[in-house]
Protein backbone atom coordinates (compact mmCIF):
# COMPACT_ATOMS: atom_id res chain seq x y z
CA UNK A 1 0.00 0.00 0.00
CA UNK A 2 1.35 3.29 -0.68
CA UNK A 3 0.23 6.78 0.93
CA UNK A 4 -0.01 10.54 -0.33
CA UNK A 5 3.45 12.13 -0.11
CA UNK A 6 2.50 14.54 3.31
CA UNK A 7 -0.19 12.47 4.77
CA UNK A 8 1.91 10.91 7.27
CA UNK A 9 4.57 13.22 7.63
CA UNK A 10 5.84 14.30 11.18
CA UNK A 11 6.52 17.47 11.92
CA UNK A 12 8.02 19.05 14.79
CA UNK A 13 7.61 22.48 15.14
CA UNK A 14 9.19 25.53 17.52
CA UNK A 15 8.56 22.73 19.93
CA UNK A 16 9.52 23.05 23.72
CA UNK A 17 8.37 21.86 26.98
CA UNK A 18 9.89 22.60 30.18
CA UNK A 19 10.34 21.00 33.76
CA UNK A 20 10.95 23.17 37.09
CA UNK A 21 12.19 26.16 34.83
CA UNK A 22 14.65 24.21 32.83
CA UNK A 23 13.91 23.84 29.05
CA UNK A 24 14.37 19.92 28.20
CA UNK A 25 13.33 20.56 24.49
CA UNK A 26 13.74 24.27 23.23
CA UNK A 27 12.32 25.10 20.34
CA UNK A 28 12.28 22.17 18.36
CA UNK A 29 12.19 22.01 14.70
CA UNK A 30 12.15 19.44 12.15
CA UNK A 31 10.38 17.16 9.68
CA UNK A 32 9.78 13.09 9.29
CA UNK A 33 9.69 12.29 5.78
CA UNK A 34 7.37 9.19 4.56
CA UNK A 35 9.20 6.51 2.89
CA UNK A 36 12.47 7.00 4.40
CA UNK A 37 13.95 5.69 7.78
CA UNK A 38 14.93 8.86 10.26
CA UNK A 39 17.63 8.45 12.68
CA UNK A 40 16.66 10.47 15.60
CA UNK A 41 20.01 11.01 17.91
CA UNK A 42 21.13 12.94 20.45
CA UNK A 43 23.27 12.08 23.93
CA UNK A 44 21.57 11.09 27.02
CA UNK A 45 19.45 13.96 28.49
CA UNK A 46 19.27 15.52 25.21
CA UNK A 47 15.22 15.72 24.95
CA UNK A 48 14.61 13.08 22.23
CA UNK A 49 12.11 11.14 24.45
CA UNK A 50 10.60 13.80 25.76
CA UNK A 51 10.14 14.88 21.89
CA UNK A 52 8.61 11.38 20.94
CA UNK A 53 6.49 11.56 23.82
CA UNK A 54 4.80 14.98 23.03
CA UNK A 55 4.69 13.81 19.35
CA UNK A 56 2.07 10.65 21.17
CA UNK A 57 0.59 13.23 23.37
CA UNK A 58 1.82 11.90 26.83
CA UNK A 59 3.30 14.86 27.76
CA UNK A 60 1.73 18.44 26.61
CA UNK A 61 4.11 21.20 25.04
CA UNK A 62 4.68 24.63 26.84
CA UNK A 63 5.22 25.87 22.93
CA UNK A 64 5.08 25.09 19.44
CA UNK A 65 3.88 21.50 17.65
CA UNK A 66 4.35 18.17 17.02
CA UNK A 67 1.87 16.68 14.26
CA UNK A 68 1.01 13.01 12.04
CA UNK A 69 -0.04 14.36 8.70
CA UNK A 70 -0.91 18.39 10.32
CA UNK A 71 -3.07 16.32 12.94
CA UNK A 72 -1.95 16.23 16.41
CA UNK A 73 -1.77 12.18 17.47
CA UNK A 74 -5.14 12.69 20.27
CA UNK A 75 -6.86 14.15 16.85
CA UNK A 76 -6.46 11.42 14.02
CA UNK A 77 -9.28 9.03 13.79
CA UNK A 78 -7.63 6.23 13.86
CA UNK A 79 -4.38 6.75 16.13
CA UNK A 80 -3.56 3.01 16.77
CA UNK A 81 -3.93 2.09 13.27
CA UNK A 82 -2.02 5.25 12.21
CA UNK A 83 1.28 5.15 14.26
CA UNK A 84 2.66 2.01 16.02
CA UNK A 85 5.10 2.72 19.19
CA UNK A 86 8.23 1.06 20.84
CA UNK A 87 8.70 3.63 24.26
CA UNK A 88 8.89 1.16 26.99
CA UNK A 89 10.58 -1.96 26.47
CA UNK A 90 9.49 -3.76 29.78
CA UNK A 91 5.09 -2.19 29.64
CA UNK A 92 4.50 -6.09 29.77
CA UNK A 93 2.68 -7.71 32.35
CA UNK A 94 5.52 -10.25 33.76
CA UNK A 95 2.81 -13.42 34.19
CA UNK A 96 0.96 -13.04 31.40
CA UNK A 97 2.53 -15.02 28.02
CA UNK A 98 3.78 -13.03 24.76
CA UNK A 99 0.56 -14.29 22.40
CA UNK A 100 -1.71 -13.03 25.17
CA UNK A 101 -0.09 -9.76 25.33
CA UNK A 102 -0.63 -9.26 21.65
CA UNK A 103 -3.99 -10.93 21.38
CA UNK A 104 -5.38 -8.11 24.31
CA UNK A 105 -4.04 -5.20 22.47
CA UNK A 106 -5.75 -7.28 18.90
CA UNK A 107 -9.25 -7.22 20.78
CA UNK A 108 -8.69 -3.20 21.70
CA UNK A 109 -7.48 -2.50 18.09
CA UNK A 110 -9.96 -4.60 16.28
CA UNK A 111 -7.37 -6.62 15.35
CA UNK A 112 -8.03 -10.74 14.25
CA UNK A 113 -6.18 -13.76 16.26
CA UNK A 114 -4.37 -14.77 13.08
CA UNK A 115 -3.12 -11.24 12.66
CA UNK A 116 -1.46 -11.71 16.25
CA UNK A 117 0.03 -14.87 14.97
CA UNK A 118 1.26 -13.04 11.46
CA UNK A 119 3.14 -10.69 13.38
CA UNK A 120 4.83 -12.56 15.79
CA UNK A 121 6.29 -14.60 13.19
CA UNK A 122 7.40 -10.90 11.28
CA UNK A 123 9.81 -10.49 14.63
CA UNK A 124 10.71 -13.69 14.86
CA UNK A 125 8.99 -14.79 18.07
CA UNK A 126 8.72 -18.78 17.87
CA UNK A 127 4.73 -19.96 18.67
CA UNK A 128 7.09 -21.94 21.63
CA UNK A 129 8.37 -18.23 22.45
CA UNK A 130 5.06 -16.69 22.46
CA UNK A 131 3.37 -19.48 24.91
CA UNK A 132 6.22 -18.55 27.39
CA UNK A 133 5.71 -15.78 30.27
CA UNK A 134 7.36 -12.66 29.35
CA UNK A 135 8.68 -12.25 33.00
CA UNK A 136 10.88 -15.47 31.67
CA UNK A 137 11.95 -13.72 28.30
CA UNK A 138 14.99 -11.83 27.74
CA UNK A 139 15.76 -8.15 26.33
CA UNK A 140 15.99 -9.23 23.28
CA UNK A 141 12.71 -10.67 23.05
CA UNK A 142 11.31 -8.44 24.85
CA UNK A 143 12.25 -5.92 22.35
CA UNK A 144 11.06 -8.10 19.65
CA UNK A 145 7.25 -8.44 21.64
CA UNK A 146 7.30 -4.51 21.69
CA UNK A 147 8.37 -4.71 18.14
CA UNK A 148 4.98 -6.63 17.52
CA UNK A 149 3.34 -4.78 19.12
CA UNK A 150 3.99 -1.42 17.20
CA UNK A 151 3.27 -4.10 14.23
CA UNK A 152 0.39 -4.99 15.17
CA UNK A 153 -2.45 -3.08 12.78
CA UNK A 154 0.10 -2.62 10.22
CA UNK A 155 0.67 1.24 10.82
CA UNK A 156 1.94 3.67 8.35
CA UNK A 157 4.21 5.42 11.08
CA UNK A 158 6.26 3.60 13.35
CA UNK A 159 8.13 5.90 16.02
CA UNK A 160 10.75 3.13 17.88
CA UNK A 161 13.15 4.40 20.92
CA UNK A 162 16.12 2.19 21.18
CA UNK A 163 14.26 -0.87 19.06
CA UNK A 164 17.61 -2.98 18.47
CA UNK A 165 19.06 -3.18 23.04
CA UNK A 166 19.18 -6.35 23.56
CA UNK A 167 19.00 -7.82 20.07
CA UNK A 168 22.00 -9.69 18.81
CA UNK A 169 23.21 -8.93 15.21
CA UNK A 170 20.69 -11.31 13.42
CA UNK A 171 17.85 -9.74 15.71
CA UNK A 172 19.45 -6.40 14.40
CA UNK A 173 19.85 -7.76 10.98
CA UNK A 174 16.04 -8.03 10.61
CA UNK A 175 14.85 -5.51 11.98
CA UNK A 176 17.06 -3.35 9.52
CA UNK A 177 15.51 -5.43 6.60
CA UNK A 178 12.40 -5.09 8.55
CA UNK A 179 12.61 -1.25 8.48
CA UNK A 180 13.81 -0.70 5.49
CA UNK A 181 11.49 -2.59 3.99
CA UNK A 182 8.23 -0.48 5.62
CA UNK A 183 10.14 3.08 4.22
CA UNK A 184 10.26 1.28 0.39
CA UNK A 185 6.35 1.20 0.53
CA UNK A 186 5.99 4.96 1.50
CA UNK A 187 5.76 4.46 5.77
CA UNK A 188 7.44 6.82 7.73
CA UNK A 189 9.70 5.54 10.00
CA UNK A 190 11.52 6.96 13.19
CA UNK A 191 14.22 5.22 15.21
CA UNK A 192 15.81 6.50 18.31
CA UNK A 193 19.49 5.04 18.91
CA UNK A 194 22.61 4.59 20.24
CA UNK A 195 23.91 2.12 18.44
CA UNK A 196 25.45 4.54 16.03
CA UNK A 197 27.18 2.23 13.58
CA UNK A 198 23.96 0.34 12.99
CA UNK A 199 21.97 3.45 12.35
CA UNK A 200 24.63 4.21 9.48
CA UNK A 201 23.68 1.41 7.81
CA UNK A 202 19.99 1.67 8.22
CA UNK A 203 18.99 5.00 7.96
CA UNK A 204 18.72 7.64 5.20
CA UNK A 205 18.33 11.06 7.15
CA UNK A 206 19.60 12.04 10.72
CA UNK A 207 18.25 14.70 13.24
CA UNK A 208 20.68 15.23 15.67
CA UNK A 209 20.01 17.10 19.01
CA UNK A 210 21.56 18.04 22.24
CA UNK A 211 20.18 20.27 24.90
CA UNK A 212 16.78 20.09 23.50
CA UNK A 213 18.00 22.39 20.72
CA UNK A 214 18.51 21.18 16.89
CA UNK A 215 22.54 20.65 16.08
CA UNK A 216 22.06 19.43 12.38
CA UNK A 217 19.39 17.34 10.13
CA UNK A 218 20.40 16.06 6.74
CA UNK A 219 21.21 12.77 5.21
CA UNK A 220 23.80 10.35 6.48
CA UNK A 221 25.57 10.57 3.24
CA UNK A 222 25.88 14.36 3.58
CA UNK A 223 27.12 14.53 7.39
CA UNK A 224 29.47 11.91 6.59
CA UNK A 225 30.84 13.22 3.99
CA UNK A 226 30.85 16.62 4.83
CA UNK A 227 33.82 16.72 7.13
CA UNK A 228 37.74 17.45 6.48
CA UNK A 229 41.26 15.73 7.53
CA UNK A 230 43.58 18.75 8.39
CA UNK A 231 47.35 18.10 10.05
CA UNK A 232 48.89 21.05 11.32
CA UNK A 233 51.71 22.20 14.00
CA UNK A 234 49.61 23.95 15.58
CA UNK A 235 46.10 22.05 16.10
CA UNK A 236 45.15 24.16 19.21
CA UNK A 237 45.52 27.94 17.14
CA UNK A 238 44.13 26.77 14.09
CA UNK A 239 40.87 24.60 15.86
CA UNK A 240 40.20 28.21 18.19
CA UNK A 241 39.92 30.08 14.63
CA UNK A 242 38.04 27.32 12.94
CA UNK A 243 35.49 27.06 15.96
CA UNK A 244 35.33 30.95 15.88
CA UNK A 245 33.30 31.18 12.43
CA UNK A 246 31.30 28.06 13.00
CA UNK A 247 33.41 24.49 12.37
CA UNK A 248 33.08 21.66 14.61
CA UNK A 249 36.23 19.74 15.56
CA UNK A 250 37.12 16.97 16.99
CA UNK A 251 41.05 15.86 17.67
CA UNK A 252 42.38 12.86 16.14
CA UNK A 253 45.72 12.68 17.08
CA UNK A 254 48.43 15.12 18.35
CA UNK A 255 48.49 17.46 15.49
CA UNK A 256 45.40 16.40 13.37
CA UNK A 257 41.79 17.91 13.59
CA UNK A 258 38.90 16.48 11.64
CA UNK A 259 36.40 19.44 10.49
CA UNK A 260 32.60 19.49 9.96
CA UNK A 261 30.74 22.35 9.12
CA UNK A 262 33.40 24.39 6.49
CA UNK A 263 34.73 23.12 3.17
CA UNK A 264 38.51 22.61 2.38
CA UNK A 265 38.69 26.78 0.35
CA UNK A 266 37.05 28.22 3.46
CA UNK A 267 39.73 26.08 5.84
CA UNK A 268 42.58 26.98 3.55
CA UNK A 269 41.88 30.63 3.94
CA UNK A 270 41.24 30.94 7.36
CA UNK A 271 44.89 28.91 8.14
CA UNK A 272 46.16 31.37 5.57
CA UNK A 273 45.07 34.79 7.64
CA UNK A 274 46.21 33.37 10.54
CA UNK A 275 49.80 31.97 9.06
CA UNK A 276 48.96 28.60 10.29
CA UNK A 277 50.93 25.84 8.06
CA UNK A 278 48.96 23.02 7.05
CA UNK A 279 50.61 19.42 6.18
CA UNK A 280 47.70 18.29 5.48
CA UNK A 281 44.30 19.67 4.30
CA UNK A 282 41.92 16.74 2.39
CA UNK A 283 38.18 15.67 2.64
CA UNK A 284 37.22 13.28 5.23
CA UNK A 285 34.31 10.94 5.02
CA UNK A 286 34.04 9.92 8.59
CA UNK A 287 31.71 7.25 10.47
CA UNK A 288 28.47 8.18 11.73
CA UNK A 289 29.69 8.06 15.30
CA UNK A 290 32.75 10.67 14.17
CA UNK A 291 30.24 13.07 12.98
CA UNK A 292 27.98 12.59 16.18
CA UNK A 293 30.85 13.08 18.35
CA UNK A 294 32.14 16.05 16.90
CA UNK A 295 28.40 17.33 16.71
CA UNK A 296 27.64 17.28 20.60
CA UNK A 297 31.55 17.27 22.37
CA UNK A 298 31.09 19.57 25.07
CA UNK A 299 34.07 21.30 26.97
CA UNK A 300 33.22 22.26 30.13
CA UNK A 301 35.76 25.17 30.21
CA UNK A 302 34.42 26.56 26.87
CA UNK A 303 37.92 25.83 25.07
CA UNK A 304 39.54 23.40 22.24
CA UNK A 305 41.79 21.36 24.45
CA UNK A 306 43.73 19.53 21.41
CA UNK A 307 46.36 18.09 23.85
CA UNK A 308 43.76 15.52 25.28
CA UNK A 309 44.21 11.52 23.68
CA UNK A 310 41.86 10.44 21.50
CA UNK A 311 40.27 7.99 23.39
CA UNK A 312 39.46 10.85 25.85
CA UNK A 313 37.89 13.52 22.85
CA UNK A 314 35.73 10.53 21.94
CA UNK A 315 34.65 10.22 25.96
CA UNK A 316 31.05 11.98 27.02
Amino acid sequence: MTFPPDRYRLDVTNLTKRYGGNAVVDGLTFTVEPGRVTGFLGPNGSGKSTTMKMLLDLAEPDDGTATIGGVRYRDLPDPAGTLGVVLEPNAFHPGRSGRNHLRILALASGQTVDRVDATLAVVGLTPEAARRRVGTYSLGMKQRLSLAAALLTDPPVLVLDEPANGLDPQGIRELRDLLRGRAARGHTVLVSSHLLTEVQHLVDDVVVIDQGRLVTTGTVDALTDSSARVRTPHPRLLAERLTAVGGRVEPSGRDTLVVSGLDLDRIGDIAHAADIALHELSPHAGSLEDVFLALTAHDPDNSTDIDRAPQEAHAS
